[in-house]
């Protein structure tokens, strides 16, 4: 590597967590490698704007430094640059770094791929929504499931993973089922109800949860899982096994793989990466090989 490395952070990510991370990761890089520039946004809106920035000088490789939410923002931005991309996770759920099997709990591993990684060419999800298109990295939910998430993001307490089940227990209290109509890879769309559906490029979300159990972020296909209508207590009776990703050949749970799916309820609420992206109507796609990151050599080697 004879250019630079470019490290966008953003200091707010996993509720403040993401400049002590930015402060390991760059002095990581910084012993690995001479050319190391630093970017810090202080919201979403500038961290797209460091990172436009960041790309126009041409680097080596980008260094994101934040959650899957972080990564989301500008996704659009690196897949149209194609340049490799190395994530230092620091967000609330980091369910994109459990995909591939990234540092959760190490910055300076995670910035080190940047350098001594290989590179890895996974799927980009995206949901068109009234008149929009939004790209994704993990799952789109839409039900219960977009509710909660939604839930998520509106609670100040408590931190982690915790403030994503006082989510679920909140909305469990106001379940009702939603009247779906959906259509995979073209189908006509027909009336099906349920409790949730979640479409996912990766296994999991809510830090771990691995509603699309088996989901490969490099197979150009979406695991699309539809969870039948179901009361309160055959919804808490399912969740150990939604938590262990047994779930899937339950008889109220129905799971293909596809490469889109339609999806419309009159209160529909869409989420993907655990960020509102669409409500009423969408259609859920895939960009295969669309994103390449930085992963453990060991890590690609198990995958290949």
């Amino acid at each position: 590597m004879v250019g630079h490395i470019a490290v966008v952070s953003n200091p707010s990510a996993g509720k403040g967590c993401g400049r002590a991370s930015a402060e390991v990761a760059l002095a990581r890089l910084r012993d690995l490698h001479g050319d190391v520039r630093a970017y810090e946004g202080a919201s979403a809106a500038e961290s797209r704007t460091l990172v436009a920035a960041a790309l126009a000088a041409r680097p080596d490789a980008l260094v994101i430094v934040g959650g899957d939410g972080t990564l989301s923002t500008v996704l659009d931005l690196v897949c149209a640059e194609q340049v490799p991309i190395a994530l230092v996770p620091s967000g609330t759920g980091n369910d994109l770094a459990r995909a591939l099997s990234l540092p959760r709990h190490d910055p300076a591993a995670a910035a080190e791929l940047a350098v001594r990684g290989a590179p890895r060419a996974i799927d980009v999800g995206e949901v068109r929504s009234a008149g929009r298109t939004t790209l994704f990295l993990t799952i789109a939910a839409l039900g219960f499931d977009a509710k909660v998430s939604d839930r998520t993001n509106r609670l100040r307490w408590p931190r982690g993973g915790a403030r994503y089940y006082l989510a679920i227990l909140i909305e469990l209290a106001r379940l009702r089922p939603t009247a779906f109509r959906v259509g995979y890879d073209g189908e006509r769309m027909q009336e099906a109800p349920g409790t949730l559906i979640a479409v996912g490029s990766t296994a999991s979300y809510g830090g771990g949860m691995p509603v699309c159990a088996g989901a490969e972020p490099d197979d150009g296909r979406l695991d699309a899982v539809h969870v039948a209508p179901l009361g309160r207590w055959r919804l808490l009776r399912l969740f150990p096994l939604l938590l262990s990703g047994r779930h899937l050949h339950r008889q109220e749970v129905t799971h293909r793989r596809v490469t889109s799916v339609q999806v419309a309820a009159p209160d529909l609420l869409v989420c993907a990466d655990g960020e509102q992206v669409g409500a009423g109507e969408c259609t859920i796609g895939i960009r295969p090989g669309a994103l390449t990151l930085m992963v453990s050599p060991t890590a690609r080697e198990e995958q290949s």
